[in-house]
């Protein structure tokens, strides 16, 4: 069986994934046979909590690399623990059967694998407790989710959902209608994404990455008691930023601070670092991609396919 026939096809929504294998009930099998039924708690009450990660294919190396792969894990377990969700696996063990999966697969290109936890017991009850807990693991093909330069953005009337409603440092799969209503707005209307606001008016973050303005020279991103996800990526981009001498600050960001920034850009795992050249139909500096931001990119975009030697250990090789 070649890579091209044994790997996942897609991604959504405009390919639906079929094909290739995943990681469930304990061990590889077909992803096309890998089912819940529709009386499933997570399919009924979003009970469930997942996590995005990146895996780039370096074509010098023949080499497929992981991208924070434990920290994402970790993650995971977090928001298990969050929703009461009995995770059997240790982070380590997680990376372990990724590479499995993605082996298994034969990527030879860009991969998004996409981790899940849930309640999997087919009742009709409003409750976390006393229910049956699943995992799997599924992967596909994927490039640049949106694109990298020049995003459009808007601050959405939709608000951020605050920490004490649905936990926000865990990816809830049920929250996930909260920035996907703003995303819709937002794209209805002609932006790329879209900007929400915690409950006390003050910017959160983008409705599925983290926000970062730049001004006076000065990486700014909001803090994580902004109702924000603690952002692997996030962290990313501070340890580059750090590592290239450029300060930054992690402090509270207002609506109108967003449109007298010199520069600004978002950072997560799908959206990777993306430079924003609008906002609210302002332009952003000069409308281009700022030096920092363009910095910051050109770093990351080597570390995350094994070319600097300084972020090595971000990285899981999956052929060895």
């Amino acid at each position: 069986m070649t890579s091209q026939e044994s790997a996942a096809k897609g991604p959504s929504p405009k390919e639906e994934i079929s094909g290739g294998y995943c990681f469930f009930k304990g061990d590889l099998m077909p992803l096309d046979d890998a089912n819940v039924n529709i009386s499933t708690h997570a399919l009924n009450y979003g009970t469930g909590c997942f996590e995005g990660i990146r895996a780039y294919w370096n074509p010098d190396n023949n080499q497929l690399y992981i991208l924070k792969a434990l920290e994402h894990f970790q993650r995971l377990i977090r928001s298990c623990h969050i929703l009461r969700i009995e995770c059997p696996y240790t982070a380590e063990e997680l990376v372990d059967w990724t590479v499995k999966v993605l082996k298994k697969n034969e990527y030879k290109g860009n991969v998004y694998i996409r981790p899940i936890a849930f309640k999997g017991s087919r009742v009709i009850k409003v409750t976390l407790s006393g229910l049956r807990d699943e995992l799997a693991i599924f992967t596909v093909p994927m490039g640049d989710y949106v694109k990298t330069q020049d995003l459009k953005l808007v601050v959405s009337n939709w608000q951020r959902i605050s920490d004490n409603m649905i936990p926000s440092r865990a990816k809830v799969a049920g929250a996930y209608i909260n920035p996907a209503l703003a995303n819709d707005a937002a794209t209805a209307d002609g932006y790329d994404e879209a900007i929400m606001l915690s409950s006390d008016g003050q910017v959160s973050e983008a409705s599925s990455s983290n926000l970062f303005i730049v001004r006076d020279h000065t990486v700014i991103t909001t803090p994580v008691t902004a109702d924000i996800l603690e952002g692997i990526t996030r962290h990313a981009v501070l340890q580059v930023a750090d590592d290239l001498g450029i300060p930054y600050e992690v402090r509270p960001i207002d609506r109108t601070e967003l449109y007298v920034a010199d520069e600004m850009f978002l950072a997560g795992t799908g959206v990777q670092v993306a430079s924003v050249s609008s906002i609210d139909r302002r332009t952003i500096g000069n409308g281009k991609v700022g030096p920092i931001t363009e910095k910051l990119q050109g770093v990351y975009y080597k570390a995350v396919r094994g070319l600097d030697e300084r972020y090595l250990d971000w990285l899981t090789p999956v052929y060895k």
